[in-house]
């Protein structure tokens, strides 16, 4: 894995296992969030954000996680391995409410300077009907990945722990 694309719904897991793959094969770490948002919560440009992510995929050694189904399929084109964290719609809305609880008002790692965690209706709104506005259309992408493409899904909080810990074994000789 030199080139991995982390998806799935807001509250899935994707900065943590993001940030777990990164560690364990050394392995730059990009968080779209922080790369797309200005302080105050102002979007980018269309232009300038495709540009961006360009440059971001550029690279020949990453780990990029975030949706943004604007660029996915710039990130998916150079991606080596593409990880669709596949989890409930429930667990996720369950985690993002944590989030919300444990950060509020502060900025998480993940996300970019001077947007501090709020409380958006739309947000949930949006991480609730992610999964029946997003699962076909991410069960093609992972169809669609070419042969020297891995692609890996996970669906449960033990399938991304067993991933983990495979990570983390150490290479027989």
């Amino acid at each position: 894995m030199e080139r991995v694309l982390v998806i799935g719904s807001p509250g899935a897991g994707k900065s943590t296992l993001a940030r777990r793959i990164g560690d364990a094969l050394g392995l730059p770490v990009t968080h779209l969030d922080r790369e797309y948002w200005r302080p105050g919560w102002v979007e980018p440009a269309k232009a300038a954000w495709a540009e961006r992510v360009n440059r971001l995929a550029e690279g020949n050694a990453w780990v990029i996680e975030g949706n943004y189904t604007s660029t996915l399929q710039i990130r998916i084109a150079r991606a080596t391995t593409v990880i669709w964290l596949d989890i409930a719609r429930w667990r996720c809305m369950l985690r993002v409410v944590r989030r919300l609880v444990l950060n509020w008002g502060r900025v998480r790692p993940d996300m970019a300077a001077g947007c501090p965690e709020r409380l958006s209706l739309d947000f949930l709104r949006f991480v609730w009907t992610f999964e029946s506005r997003n699962r076909s259309r991410t069960q093609r992408v992972m169809e669609r990945l070419r042969p020297d493409q891995q692609g890996m899904i996970l669906r449960t909080p033990r399938e991304v722990a067993a991933f983990e810990d495979r990570l983390f074994q150490p290479v027989a000789a």
